[in-house]
């Protein structure tokens, strides 16, 4: 049984599709005042990035570099909620990278957590495989 009520739940995973929008608009100042927070953790290729403040984000897929070279969006393939509590959500992920033309660059499984703080839901953590 879930600790959260739906409408909590709701809010939760609403974060995770305005973090996903602000993205892809390539909004980093939504990022940084509405969708996430700080500090904010991502464990990624071996290493555990921690951004102490919303200066310190960047996204590195924004570069287009490596295997984000020809990035031009990124897309939920699902959104699953695993596990709950008064304030915080734990989401199991996946996510695909896609090219201009619509052919996909990868697909990445992921765990995302999501906290109610400051009196919103926004994303305080990441693990991913994705560079």
């Amino acid at each position: 049984m879930s600790a959260l009520s739906a409408a909590d739940q709701e809010a939760a995973r609403a974060a995770l599709d305005g973090f996903m929008t602000a993205f892809n608009a390539e909004d980093a100042e939504a990022i940084r005042t509405r969708w996430y927070h700080f500090p904010h953790v991502r464990f990624h290729s071996g290493k555990v990035t921690v951004m102490e403040r919303p200066e310190d984000f960047h996204a590195l897929v924004w570069d287009r570099k490596g295997q984000s070279t020809d990035w031009a969006r990124t897309a939920w393939d699902y959104v699953e909620l695993i596990d709950d509590g008064p304030d915080k959500a734990h989401f199991r992920v996946q996510f695909t990278r896609f090219r201009e033309d619509g052919s996909a660059i990868g697909s990445y499984k992921s765990l995302y957590i999501v906290t109610f703080k400051d009196g919103r839901w926004a994303v305080q953590a990441r693990s991913s495989w994705a560079a």
